[in-house]
């Protein structure tokens, strides 16, 4: 079991085999103090197996040497390799070396400790203050304290880094073999599948399926991941309850969902430009994806950094009547103790650039409103069953000769018909032309689904939606409302004076 260090001595920097200053007549030696250092990079049961078994080899061995064990220092699955990879425990050990509360390190293996020579050197640097610290480990005799041992851990750990980086190389290469074949390259199955990563799993998918509908229909990211986050859905690393945005937006857009391979989070296409596709059930078609994907990507050019977070429906759709700027909503303050609830109002502000001389009560305004754009979208749904207005994309044709095109092209350079030099100058035009019609071709999509999912048969249906999606409905409708002024005093609600900005 851990125990904590005890505070920092006067005689910590003596060696093995001196003894502490100590009252008269007090003849028993201290044991010097040291930390034991455990890691392994992957500990995929998560039972800490590993990490046991060193710890019990290195107590074992400070007990030999006549060491007090002060404190267990452990970093379970995580490498001493990868630059960006920060472990805690070590940084801590190192602390407490320099501080003195502990006067050695014992470890498993020299390359359990470092694996990157600047670690290492950090490690010597405090070895070389206080040149009788101790230091040893259970699979070899290196001694830090002597310019030797320091020259033999750093030709150890040279070799160390380069059979960490040839395995780097060997395990990349494999990846990306197995990617072009269309396979997973291990790791949990995505949140979407079940555990082989190839068998859709029904219930996760549909909730997919669900939170993308959700995003067409208007609803922020935000609002889904809120909404997962309470649902427990998502199942975010595990030993964490929060769930990120970026990885409900890498959810529901991920290729995967449509087959499509990527790799280290680019698309995958095989020789003939066309994706590769993966070996697993997919949840989406390529059209339900591309027009995910088009509606992401449209909000952030046109929000960029920006919040779509709304409270009142007309916010930024309401307009003054006189100045015709932008009316927001606000909260009204009670008049008197005894007001029944709290009440909002659109108010023309001069904070936000406007007259100021315009304002009504929201509730009416919101109430009428909606009533207007659910009887014009049914009016419009009623007229779009007759005319079979349901088109498909009318530049499939276009797509498809520019595909075949980068398919020619590209097997006219393999058989030498042309120069790679002349293939570099010719793709770069065809596949922005290709990458332009995807994106149209997804945006056609977004609208043909957008369509379907705007459907609200009445109000207490709109009601209960995300404000985002009751905003994306007044949107289909309206491009803006004028609210006129109704003049001083107090008046009943007069629809006249509410203007509809039809597209």
């Amino acid at each position: 079991m851990d125990r904590e260090a005890p505070s920092p001595r006067a005689d910590e920097g003596r060696g093995v085999g001196t003894s502490p200053s100590r009252p008269p007549g007090e003849g028993v030696a201290v044991a010097l103090k040291v930390a034991v250092y455990t890691r392994i990079s992957r500990d995929d049961e998560g039972d800490g197996l590993g990490v046991a078994r060193q710890r019990e080899d290195c107590e074992r061995l400070a007990d030999l040497r006549g060491w007090a064990v002060a404190k267990v220092y452990e970093d379970n699955d995580v490498s001493a390799y990868k630059r960006n990879v920060r472990r805690p425990q070590f940084e801590l050990m190192l602390s407490d070396l320099a501080d003195g509360l502990i006067d050695g390190v014992v470890a498993y293996d020299l390359d359990r400790l470092a694996r990157q020579p600047k670690d290492l050197e950090r490690l010597i640097d405090l070895f070389d203050e206080r040149r009788r610290r101790v230091f040893a480990t259970v699979t070899n005799d290196v001694n830090l304290g002597t310019a030797d041992g320091r020259t033999m851990a750093r030709v150890m750990v040279a070799f160390a880094n380069k059979s960490s980086h040839d395995a780097s190389r060997r395990i990349q290469r494999k990846h990306l073999e197995l990617a072009r074949q269309g396979k997973s390259s291990g790791g949990p199955a995505p949140y979407g599948w079940q555990s082989d990563g190839r068998t859709v799993d029904p219930v996760a998918a549909e909730h997919i399926r669900a939170a993308q509908k959700q995003l067409l229909a208007g609803v922020r990211i935000g609002t889904i991941r809120t909404d997962w986050q309470r649902r427990g859905l998502g199942h975010p690393r595990e030993g964490t309850t929060r769930l990120p945005h970026h990885l409900v937006e890498r959810m529901l857009t991920n290729p995967r969902l449509c087959g499509y391979r990527t790799y280290r989070g680019e698309l995958l296409l095989d020789d003939d430009g066309r994706p590769v596709i993966g070996q697993w059930e997919p949840i989406n078609t390529v059209e339900e994806w591309e027009a995910v994907c088009a509606v992401v990507t449209e909000r952030k050019q046109k929000y960029p950094g920006r919040s779509l977070a709304r409270k009142y429906l007309l916010s930024g759709i309401a307009r003054c009547g006189l100045c015709h700027s932008k009316i927001r909503g606000q909260v009204n303050k009670p008049r008197t103790a005894n007001s029944k609830g709290a009440t909002f109002s659109y108010q023309c502000s001069v904070v936000n650039g406007g007259c100021g001389k315009v304002g009504r009560a929201g509730e009416s305004v919101d109430e009428f409103v909606i009533s207007l754009v659910l009887a014009e979208q049914r009016e419009r749904a009623a007229s779009t069953t007759v005319q079979g207005a349901d088109e498909p994309w009318p530049n499939a044709p276009a797509l498809a000769d520019v595909e075949a095109d980068i398919a020619a092209l590209t097997q006219a350079a393999k058989a030498k018909e042309i120069t790679v030099s002349t293939l570099l100058q010719l793709l770069p035009d065809l596949e922005r032309r290709r990458d332009e019609l995807k994106l149209e071709r997804g945006r056609h999509s977004k609208t043909r689904q957008q369509s379907a999912s705007l459907s609200v048969d009445t109000i207490e249906d709109f009601r209960i939606l995300p404000i985002e999606r009751q905003q994306a409905l007044i949107l289909h409708s309206l491009s803006a409302v004028l609210i006129h002024p109704a003049g001083r005093g107090a008046r009943r609600f007069d629809p006249s004076l509410i203007e509809p900005v039809w597209h």
